[in-house]
């Protein structure tokens, strides 16, 4: 489900108009974040890390509205709800994409993930039979605690889709840390709102106990 921002009256359509003149108006932001909660609650209950920490990041974006925005011709839509395509690694190392729809309810989350899981591991299909703009692309990187990094681009500069990447856990101290890149459209997107995201992605990790 969808509906269209009223550009005319957007306290950005300045900005919005600008950005759409470059050839290449993306940016990207590498941070790390404290998974320390997030992994021993993975451990805890033997569950996977990387649904754990891809569940609280979905939950932090469906919480700023910039990241539901998508441009579709001339209009912006705005989706409802953010989704995850994320890559799914196979035991021969291709990957295919998968199409993970979000819910609250953690326990749904799961299922939607290993549901997506068993497809792909049983197949060669690269694309997922469903898909939306109203996601997000991702890839875990758990080789490289990576300090940046940068996503291959479609070369549409229309592409609203912000593209993260989840880097390989290193333990300082008491803490866990793992790094977190991001990409996005500047028409869309400002740093103000990845400011929030990973505000809200922490304190999303926070909460789990």
């Amino acid at each position: 489900m969808k509906k269209y921002l009223d550009i005319d009256s957007w306290n950005r359509k300045e900005l919005y108009l600008h950005f759409k003149t470059l050839s290449d108006p993306t940016f990207a932001i590498t941070a790390n974040v404290d998974v320390t909660k997030a992994y021993n609650f993975a451990s805890k209950r033997n569950e996977s890390f990387f649904t754990i920490y891809l569940h609280t990041c979905l939950k932090a974006l469906n919480s700023i509205e910039n990241f539901k925005y998508r441009i579709e011709e001339d209009k912006i839509a705005i989706y409802d709800t953010i989704h995850a395509s994320a890559t799914i690694l196979r035991e021969d190392k291709t990957f295919g994409f998968s199409f993970i729809e979000f819910d609250e309810d953690l326990k749904v989350f799961n299922a939607n993930f290993l549901e997506e899981k068993n497809r792909i591991l049983n197949s060669e299909n690269l694309f997922p039979p469903k898909y939306s703009l109203g996601c997000i692309h991702c890839s875990a990187i758990p080789w490289v605690h990576f300090i940046g990094h940068k996503e291959p681009v479609s070369g549409n500069k229309n592409d609203g889709v912000p593209q993260l990447a989840f880097g390989k856990i290193k333990k300082e101290e008491k803490q866990i840390m793992m790094p977190v890149a991001i990409n996005v459209n500047h028409a869309l997107v400002d740093g103000y709102h990845i400011g929030q995201f990973f505000e809200n992605f922490q304190t999303e990790l926070d909460k789990l106990t």
